[in-house]
């Protein structure tokens, strides 16, 4: 299967402005992302950008780059101008978060293996949840699961309710799955969820996967027991140093 890794940078975060770029042990970020996407099963790896200085540093090293536009609401839409600017047919993408310089190659293996299947439209990771502190944790959505490990809802909030038990015992009671935010795309799916408007659940939450939900795409997923570090201020930039020291 002919596959494309691609990696949204923007410059302008809020919380952490030219994140992409920040160096870390003699690397910028854009490209320990980049180097560990090219470790894994994918015929081309591609970072999209809206920014001309990550545009040039993924150049330096010569790294695949396009510049996008900088109106794109997600990284989804991102994706998939990139995809269409790469010109060159992909039978799948799979979206890699620019700030988790630490993503394992196995992890984008797995999406990859999802698409082994002709049914699969759209596909991500999750992993079992294993203390309260993560489970209550809004930052960290949650997902429930049918019987052929298809998504059925993403949420902020702890699901399912456990009845009749208190908070603090639920974990004993029921396995509770965190989403891990890497996404694959069938090509003509990516074209198709991009033309969509936002739902209402979307905007309650705050999760774009439940566009997708309720307009009836299906979301496989494969589980992963490696945890993702994602890098989103400054401060988590220097929980990660000092431990890797």
């Amino acid at each position: 299967m002919n596959s494309i890794g691609i990696i949204p940078a923007r410059y302008a975060s809020t919380r952490f402005p030219g994140k992409p770029l920040v160096q870390i042990k003699g690397k910028s970020m854009i490209r320990r992302v980049y180097e560990q996407a090219s470790q894994a099963r994918l015929q081309h790896v591609l970072v999209a950008t809206d920014d001309e200085r990550i545009l040039a540093e993924v150049q330096s090293f010569g790294g695949n780059v396009v510049l996008t536009g900088s109106h794109h609401q997600s990284g989804t839409d991102r994706c998939f101008e990139a995809y269409t600017l790469f010109n060159q047919p992909c039978e799948f993408i799979i979206n890699i978060q620019g700030d988790e310089p630490f993503i394992q190659p196995e992890q984008i293996n797995l999406v990859i293996d999802l698409f082994s299947s002709p049914a699969t439209q759209l596909g991500t990771l999750v992993k079992k949840i294993s203390n309260q502190a993560e489970l209550f944790n809004p930052n960290s959505p949650k997902v429930i699961l049918d019987n052929r490990q298809q998504a059925i809802y993403f949420s902020r909030h702890p699901i399912p309710y456990v009845r009749g038990v208190e908070p603090e015992h639920w974990l004993e009671r029921h396995t509770f799955y965190k989403h891990i935010g890497i996404y694959g795309y069938r090509a003509d799916i990516l074209e198709q969820i991009t033309q969509l408007p936002p739902s209402d659940l979307e905007l309650s939450e705050s999760l774009e996967q439940l566009r997708w939900l309720q307009n009836n795409f299906r979301i496989a997923t494969a589980l992963t027991t490696q945890e993702n570090i994602g890098i989103d201020t400054p401060e988590d930039l220097e929980k990660i140093l000092v431990k890797e020291d």
